[in-house]
């Protein structure tokens, strides 16, 4: 089995984010020979407004990447098929942060890159990293901006579950 079939199919059979982020950090790994331990998920409401988005973000100096609730949201809503794709890609491309490519385009090229390799040309999450406008309509909702009232971040469980040396 080649590389690309790998990744492909264990994206294709996670069954949460976590699972998800596994699959990120192999090709992140197996790409660029770097990896990072000990971070958390955060899932938080970040707000939406119709004619662009914030996925996520990671903060510097923290070990959180926190996750925008709605995209996630909507995406199941309107385009389930997508939805590891685009989580695969935010994940890729805050783990990127997480690495230290601080520069946003620079993150946005090595997110390409390791998809490309790692997914194929013409995998969605590979399509999202090279041009996320064509998506725009399955991640934010129509006709509504809004920021949030209450923007609490709910961790993810079990997050980083290759990193953990114990079982508590």
């Amino acid at each position: 089995m080649n590389v690309i079939m790998s990744f492909e199919k264990d994206l294709e059979e996670a069954r949460d984010l976590a699972d998800i982020f596994e699959v990120v950090k192999s090709a992140v790994l197996r790409k660029t020979g770097q990896s990072r331990g000990g971070l958390m998920l955060g899932l938080a409401d970040l707000g939406n407004h119709p004619h662009s988005f914030l996925g996520g973000f990671f903060s510097t100096g923290s070990n959180v990447i926190v996750m925008n609730r709605n995209p996630l949201d909507r995406v199941a809503e309107t385009k389930p098929d997508l939805y590891r794709a685009y989580a695969f890609h935010v994940l890729l491309h805050e783990y990127i942060h997480s690495l230290g490519c601080l520069d946003e385009e620079q993150a946005r090229a090595r997110a390409l890159k390791i998809s490309k390799e790692a997914l194929g040309d013409d995998h969605p999450a590979t399509l999202l990293a090279a041009d996320v406008n064509g998506f725009m309509k399955y991640l934010v909702y129509p006709d509504y901006a809004w920021k949030p009232d209450d923007e609490r971040m709910e961790l993810v469980k079990g997050f980083d579950r290759s990193s953990v040396s114990y079982i508590a």
